[in-house]
């Protein structure tokens, strides 16, 4: 238990510059918060004292703004940061040294009980509003930008961004970081890669029909030539 303790401990001091202390991880995070008191929930939860479980899991949300269902299954130095208004549903499963911002959802689109959450592999960064609905599977090392929507899966080693969510494999796009990845501002922007593509037909369809419009000005003056000089 204390080893998980000190590793969350840990996982803050790596993904946020502004920790200055061990004590001020403990007593002022209340991400690591919302995180340690859903560790009880779910020991509650697996031991059949489900109300018991609830209880605790809504009182971590009184505390901390943060809503994690005693079901959802959670690895080791997960990071919940700012994390205002995240929530986490009850079949979600998430990996290590996964990184949450505000306002994520990892939620589900069905009524019926079965497995109706995400599963979010190791290392994975979703950015602040992003919203993640479905028995979906998202990838390790993978990152998902602020405010997308994904409902699909997203294979390791890619980024999402836009609603919905469009997958960009990182191949070519940005060098591997070292260390834990929390460049999720660093994504590629599909609307702009639309637009140059758009912008290169424009300028290759011009050059086209610059192209036809020599070559009929030639075949023109040739006739013309012909001709003798005539009108044509």
């Amino acid at each position: 238990m204390f080893a998980a303790m000190r590793r969350d401990i840990q996982a803050v001091f790596d993904r946020d510059p502004a920790a200055r202390s061990v004590w001020e991880i403990v007593l002022l995070y209340p991400g690591l918060h919302a995180v340690w008191m859903h560790r009880i929930a779910h020991a509650l939860w697996r031991n059949q004292f489900k109300w018991l479980a609830r209880l605790v899991s809504n009182i971590s949300r009184l505390m901390t703004g943060i809503e994690i269902h005693p079901g959802a299954q959670i690895g080791r130095g997960f990071f919940i940061d700012h994390g205002m208004g995240t929530v986490i549903g009850e079949t979600a499963e998430i990996g290590d040294d996964v990184t949450l911002y505000h306002n994520v959802t990892l939620g589900g689109v069905s009524w019926e009980k079965v497995k109706r959450h995400p599963t979010v592999e190791d290392h994975v960064v979703v950015g602040a509003g992003a919203q993640v609905l479905g028995p979906i599977r998202i990838g390790a090392h993978s990152r998902i930008g602020a405010n997308s929507v994904v409902v699909k899966d997203v294979p390791a080693h890619s980024v999402v961004v836009g609603i919905p969510g469009r997958i960009k494999s990182r191949n070519g796009d940005m060098p591997e970081p070292e260390g834990i990845d929390l460049q999720h501002d660093r994504l590629p922007d599909p609307n702009t890669e639309l637009f140059r593509h758009l912008t290169a037909r424009v300028v290759a369809l011009e050059a086209s029909m610059a192209h036809l419009r020599l070559s009929d000005d030639r075949s023109t003056a040739d006739a013309w030539v012909e001709s003798g000089g005539s009108h044509i």
